[in-house]
């Protein structure tokens, strides 16, 4: 149990379908960090954004799990990102959760981003886990989540933190800016966007922008549009305090989601 939580936000210009290269760059980046409790990479860290899962997916504990896993236990620290699975004939944008201990928990991203034709490759997630570290309790998003506020929806205030790992491009990003300040005031949570920058072999370019807001949706920390390490320490008691003066949440409309769909529990 801990009242802080020290995150670190890797924002980094990634290789083009380059796994052996972009896990030795982040290695290099762990290796300048302080003692941190979460470190953040973004969407895609082995490959960069791509449809073509055929060729650089994975199968569960394999490479990029295993070393997951490694720099986890050298660290210290959760490391948490998503890669490309392959899984019973399906492929998956799948974030990994891996703990110092070796423990491996995951999240599929729900909304495919359709204008590149990920829903034609990918697989959609079905369920949103939240998970608990230290006495937090962490919701996991993917790049485009952050435009469907349903699908984060915290009712009961079942999570502390929301994080989003993305590939998020240039031409849209005043929508992150805006998004990820509104998911921490809406859902009274903490929100970490950790975004890649630099520009990929197709021409797009990523500009960073990688930030952290707290439940006022006031900006902790922002990054520019170069690789950077976003170091944050948040405060579990400030949330409380808010949540009791503020209690928000208790006027909220109350439904579930069922099978990827809202329902009114009246």
């Amino acid at each position: 149990m801990s009242d802080t939580l020290h995150l670190a936000l890797l924002q980094l210009d990634l290789h083009r379908h380059s796994p052996d290269a972009n896990r030795a760059h982040i290695e290099e980046h762990l290796r300048q960090l302080e003692e941190v409790d979460i470190v953040l990479l973004p969407e895609m860290f082995t490959t960069g954004f791509t449809m073509e899962a055929a060729a650089y997916a994975e199968p569960m504990n394999f490479h990029t799990c295993r070393w997951m896993r490694l720099m986890a236990a050298h660290s210290g620290a959760v490391i948490a990102g998503s890669i490309i699975v392959k899984e019973n004939g399906h492929y998956y944008n799948r974030l990994l959760w891996v703990t110092p201990e070796g423990d491996v928990q995951y999240y599929d991203k729900r909304h495919l981003f359709r204008m590149a034709g990920e829903h034609k490759v990918y697989t959609p997630g079905s369920h949103l886990p939240v998970f608990q570290y230290k006495g937090w309790h962490i919701a996991p998003f993917i790049c485009y989540d952050l435009r469907f506020p349903v699908w984060s929806y915290n009712r009961a205030l079942v999570y502390d933190l929301a994080i989003y790992v993305a590939n998020w491009p240039a031409p849209r990003i005043t929508a992150w800016d805006a998004l990820l300040a509104a998911r921490a005031i809406e859902n009274v949570a903490y929100v970490a966007g950790v975004n890649r920058t630099g520009t990929d072999t197709e021409g797009m370019v990523y500009p960073g922008h990688s930030a952290v807001f707290d439940f006022k949706g006031q900006p902790l920390a922002q990054a520019g549009n170069t690789e950077e390490t976003l170091c944050v320490k948040l405060d579990k008691q400030a949330l409380q305090r808010f949540r009791e003066k503020f209690p928000v949440h208790l006027d909220a409309d109350d439904f579930l989601i069922v099978d990827g769909v809202a329902q009114n529990k009246t």
